[in-house]
């Protein structure tokens, strides 16, 4: 295992522009996942990890693990503490970091055309609420999830985090155009449009037997016109309150448990 000293190592300068970059994210086809969980379900997921690095206090406590890392990786790295958290992206590190190649998919309608549930994001911005929304949608066993280009990058550290692992394991799918995407689903199964609407329909009127898609827009535009027209129906969350509307991540939240029950 290497020992790095310096803030001007090459490899320091490129984990900060990995966290802080998600153009960089993409060209290189790597992302990091920070923290000793995140970390382990990355090596109990399969990931390919392209490169780990400890802070000196964290493989002094941590050496099983550090063992077990070191081996996966093709890289590893021995960071003195201050040197580590100079790079982290959290407040109090842990001092573990893993460099993992892009798990990106391919949405498989064969595998899903008979009783898939899918959920569909369109222009979610907030990585705190597409974190909570992936975690929310291992949780249900949701089949996957699709993601259009303009999201927030799923790969971003505080994505990964809120994900809690989940962005290792769900399958995922980003697409440059939902509407035709959903037009593509409707052959196998019935969408729904999460839209407050004349022609909506009560979620709990709403049946997702068989295949089933449904999407959620930006935290303050909602759906764009293409894509509501895109879909078979409409579907609003019943509220008794006096707000006027849910968080984008409880609304999902709230959908894919009725999608599932």
């Amino acid at each position: 295992m290497e020992n790095i000293s310096s803030k001007e190592n090459k490899k320091i300068k490129y984990l900060k522009k990995l966290l802080s970059s998600a153009s960089f994210r993409r060209e290189e086809g790597v992302f990091a996942a920070e923290g000793l969980r995140l970390c382990s379900d990355a090596l109990k997921s399969g990931c390919t990890v392209v490169s780990a690095y400890f802070s000196e206090t964290f493989a002094e406590k941590n050496a099983a693990f550090v063992r077990e890392a070191r081996d996966s990786a093709d890289e590893a790295y021995l960071l003195k503490d201050s040197l580590f958290a100079s790079v982290s992206d959290t407040k109090t590190p842990q001092g573990v970091l893993f460099v993992i190649k892009r798990l990106d998919k391919n949405l498989d309608f064969d595998r899903i055309k008979d009783n898939g549930k899918v959920l569909a994001l369109e222009t979610v911005q907030d990585p705190v609420n597409l974190g909570t929304i992936l975690r929310s949608a291992e949780a249900f066993g949701i089949s996957a999830v699709v993601l259009t280009r303009d999201c927030c990058d799923v790969y971003s550290p505080k994505v990964t985090r809120g994900s809690m692992g989940a962005v290792f394991r769900l399958p995922f799918y980003i697409t440059d155009d939902l509407p035709a995407l959903i037009g593509e689903f409707n052959r196998y199964g019935t969408t729904f449009a999460a839209v407050l609407d004349k022609d909506s329909v009560s979620l709990h009127e709403c049946s997702f037997e068989g295949a089933a898609l449904a999407v959620v827009g930006n935290e303050g535009n909602g759906l764009t016109e293409d894509t509501v027209k895109a879909c078979t129906h409409k579907l609003y969350i019943p509220m008794s309150g006096k707000a006027e509307s849910l968080n984008v991540s409880a609304a999902a939240s709230i959908i894919l448990w009725e999608m599932k029950k």
